[in-house]
């Protein structure tokens, strides 16, 4: 077993119990969770709709939204926040380059929510949309109760073309670049609301890969371990010495050639 020690068999070796952790301990839990979230997620979008729209402050009484209302339809009376808004960049809808527009809205109880109006398609040969403006005046609105996304990446924001920028549907982004207290979470709009945009469509209901990616992860584990032993057991097989059991008998000598020694022709 000796063989096991050189450097080619200590890196195979290495790489492949590291692989196989990695499946067990990363990839694969990764896999579940996100099928955890997606199964949560279509729980709480099918339980939204059992439910009317329910006044926001009943909902969130607090800074901020929790995980068991999001997706609920809230209804909330208030007026946009005249030029406080920002742009949220490089967003997907329907397959197409979007843009969405969060503006902040003062509730009539008087904190500053922020709103997801909707989208926009960017203008052409441009990297802006023409965002047209919020109602001024009293207005009642219905959307659905969403939390904070993080950007990844936690770009900054941007002024462009006149327009604050930014990379999240985050309300403390807004909050960045208006200055103004808004509270945590935001309202996605639903269609036919004063000041609405292109209506976000809901995410699909569908389950996802993400369970069979997981399962994948853990027999491609499983496979690496099975051929770390096979090619082990294969090199002891090569490197084995032939024993005296199985080494080739000698043929019998010809008792004429031991009575008159070898022919000399």
């Amino acid at each position: 077993m000796r063989f096991l020690l050189k450097p080619g068999w200590v890196a195979f070796i290495l790489g492949v119990i590291g692989f196989a952790v990695a499946c067990y301990t990363l990839l694969a839990p990764w896999q579940f969770r996100r099928n955890a979230e997606r199964e949560a997620q279509n729980a709480a979008i099918t339980a939204s709709y059992a439910h009317a729209p329910a006044p926001l402050a009943s909902l969130v009484p607090g800074n901020g939204p929790s995980r068991d209302v999001e997706w609920r339809q809230a209804v909330v009376r208030g007026e946009y926040v005249p030029g406080a808004e920002a742009v949220v960049r490089l967003r997907s809808v329907l397959g197409r380059p979007a843009f969405e527009v969060l503006t902040a809205f003062r509730t009539d109880d008087g904190r500053t929510v922020a709103v997801d109006r909707g989208f926009l398609r960017p203008d052409d040969g441009s990297q802006t949309a023409s965002v047209p403006p919020a109602p001024a005046g009293p207005v009642s609105l219905t959307g659905r109760i969403r939390m904070d996304e993080t950007d990844p990446q936690h770009r900054p924001p941007l002024d462009n073309a006149g327009q604050h920028q930014v990379y999240a549907v985050d309300s403390r982004e807004l909050a960045r670049v208006t200055k103004l207290p808004v509270q945590g979470g935001y309202l996605q709009l639903v269609e036919n609301q004063p000041g609405g945009l292109g209506a976000l469509p809901l995410p699909d209901m569908d389950d996802g890969p993400f369970l069979s990616y997981a399962w994948q992860w853990l027999t491609f584990g499983a496979m690496a371990l099975f051929g770390l032993v096979y090619f082990i057991r294969l090199e002891l097989l090569q490197r084995r010495e032939p024993s005296e059991d199985t080494a080739e008998p000698e043929a019998p000598e010809d008792p004429l050639l031991a009575r008159y020694g070898k022919s000399r022709f």
